[in-house]
């Protein structure tokens, strides 16, 4: 029972609230709780615009320029397309100190989340999903920093976007959206970090499968990086949701349950293993939950990256290369998932050709349990791991250099539920640790993502959802922690002015590395703004 209703978010403030917070934030001072005689018993026609406690973009006090690239009102599925010239004025093409895109949005009405994409010379640079609106309407906004495309936005491109939508008498909310690029001019002394190139295999919505690679032949680096969702609407969408063929659920799967991995084949080999993301769209579970505070990453999809740098010598050969990049446990012939991907590749400045090899693979298949046990309380329990270890070696300009990519992925997840639905609870906790060791240095990344939903309609037909995610990683000294929780109660089954909706939501982003520490809790209560404290 996953109900619907029949980007790092920037704050976007309409509130004399939200207003003050940023002055004394600036003071170092923060805004407490809002006064009880403001905040509504149930929610009413019109509520705060989205706001999420994630830092903001930290840029360099540098010249900075500022170019609009798509602006468009969504009703349908009418892509836009346009086109993109680079700045003058803020340093040489290419080079720039940062680039930054933000997204501003607006939607009144009634509206479903809607999914959505933004290309530039094919190459996907952000996807995000929509916000659902209150009657009065909402506003938006989404930034997101996208220096490693510079590359291609040194010349001039096309510009595809879109974000499916349906107006009609009953869906009135038509999205209205505006994208910019900001570019910020070089810092004296700056080394170029963002690839030397980014090739896209594939745009939109589409599942990157054959697809012909041929990178340049002194690549040293290559990563992969692939937008993965589960798709809108469908199972898949709740996809640590579905069960086995053996058990009775209104979401049913292969016989891998809810065990979803992505891969990244090379020649039908695979080259690279992850665990997605659980993303919540604002449209899942309740509605409600996500009216002011999104769950983490809805906004602003984080794409998984696949470092690829081992199989660059058998790339670098100068032929074709078939790539595939698939989702373990989706049944064979179902959709239901979108991958696009883009290949980033860093090239040697001093050669021409580089050569290499891989000279150690190892590589199962995934270990999946799904033990399932019938009665009063119907109960799957699925655990699975997987784990990939590659060694390639690289003659550069500046000698031989050998790298050990080892990836190692978990998913324990619990789930309950009555034979009518009507409670329905799981639990889930998926790990993805990846340690890349070149010549001897070793860096990791180990990411935790969780979900806790707790779903009952009671006799009155009120649907309750409380409900918590989580996004915690160490890379390498740094650690975040971002953590949403809520409890939303509304009546099913009738029109939006009856439902008599109440939710309590709340969100907590941790940093901590040398020399930074970020902290930030925001809370609502009923579509209000009640908390919003800075610690560190």
């Amino acid at each position: 029972m996953r109900h619907r209703k029949p980007m790092r978010v920037l704050i976007r403030p309409r509130r004399t609230a939200t207003v003050l917070t940023g002055a004394l934030a600036a003071l170092g001072l923060s805004l407490g709780t809002a006064a009880a005689d403001t905040v509504p018993a149930e929610f009413g026609t019109d509520y705060h615009d989205p706001v999420t406690a994630a830092p903001a973009i930290s840029t360099p006090h540098t010249r900075s320029c500022s170019v609009t690239i798509a602006q468009a009102q969504f009703k349908d599925f009418t892509p836009y397309t346009g086109t993109y010239t680079p700045p003058t004025g803020c340093g040489t093409p290419g080079r720039w100190s940062k680039v930054v895109l933000r997204m501003d949005g607006s939607v009144k009405g009634r509206q479903f989340d809607r999914l959505g994409y933004l290309d530039i010379g094919g190459v996907q640079v952000f996807r995000t999903s929509t916000p659902e609106p209150s009657q009065d309407g909402i506003k938006w906004s989404v930034e997101k920093d996208v220096t490693e495309y510079e590359k291609t936005l040194s010349s001039a491109q096309s510009v595809d976007m879109l974000i499916g939508n349906v107006v009609n008498d009953t869906y009135t909310g038509v999205l209205d959206v505006k994208v910019t690029l900001t570019f910020y001019a070089p810092k004296p002394g700056r080394t170029p970090s963002a690839p030397d190139r980014v090739i896209p295999l594939s745009d939109g919505d589409s599942v990157t499968t054959g697809a012909s690679l041929t990178t340049p032949r002194n690549s040293t680096r290559i990563l992969a990086e692939v937008y993965a969702t589960g798709s809108g609407g469908g199972c898949e969408e709740f996809w640590y949701s579905v069960v086995t063929p053996s058990a009775s659920y209104s979401c049913e799967g292969g016989d891998d349950g809810p065990y979803r991995e992505v891969r990244v084949s090379i020649d039908g080999k695979v080259a690279g293993i992850a665990s997605p993301y659980p993303n919540v769209w604002t449209g899942g579970w309740s509605p409600y939950l996500w009216s002011v505070i999104p769950a983490p990453h809805a906004f602003d999809v984080r794409p998984l990256k696949f470092d690829l740098t081992p199989f660059a010598g058998l790339l670098n050969d100068g032929r074709a290369h078939k790539v595939d990049v698939s989702v373990v446990g989706v049944p064979s012939g179902q959709t239901g998932w979108s991958a696009p991907t883009n290949i980033l590749v860093w090239q040697d400045a001093h050669k021409s050709v580089v050569t290499g090899a891989v000279t150690s693979y190892k590589k199962a298949d995934p270990a999946v349990s799904n033990t399932y046990t019938d009665g009063s309380l119907r109960h799957l329990v699925t655990d699975g791991k997987d784990r990939l270890k590659v060694t390639g070696y690289l003659d550069t300009s500046h000698g031989r250099v050998t790298t050990t990519v080892e990836r190692a992925v978990t998913s324990a997840i619990d789930h309950q539920w009555t034979p009518d639905e009507n409670t329905d609870d799981q639990t889930g906790t998926w790990t993805d640790d990846q340690t890349v060791t070149t010549n001897g240095h070793v860096s990791r990344t180990d990411r935790t993502y969780t979900l806790d939903g707790r779903a009952t309609i009671d006799s009155a037909n009120r649907l309750r959802v409380i409900m918590s995610v989580a996004d915690r990683a160490h890379l390498g000294a740094t650690r975040i922690d971002d953590t949403y929780q809520g409890d939303a109660t509304f009546t099913l089954g009738v029109a939006r002015e009856d439902r008599h909706a109440v939710a309590t939501t709340s969100e907590r982003y941790r940093l901590r590395a040398p020399g930074a520490c970020y902290d930030h809790t925001l809370a609502t209560e009923q579509g209000v703004l009640t908390k919003d404290v800075r610690g560190c």
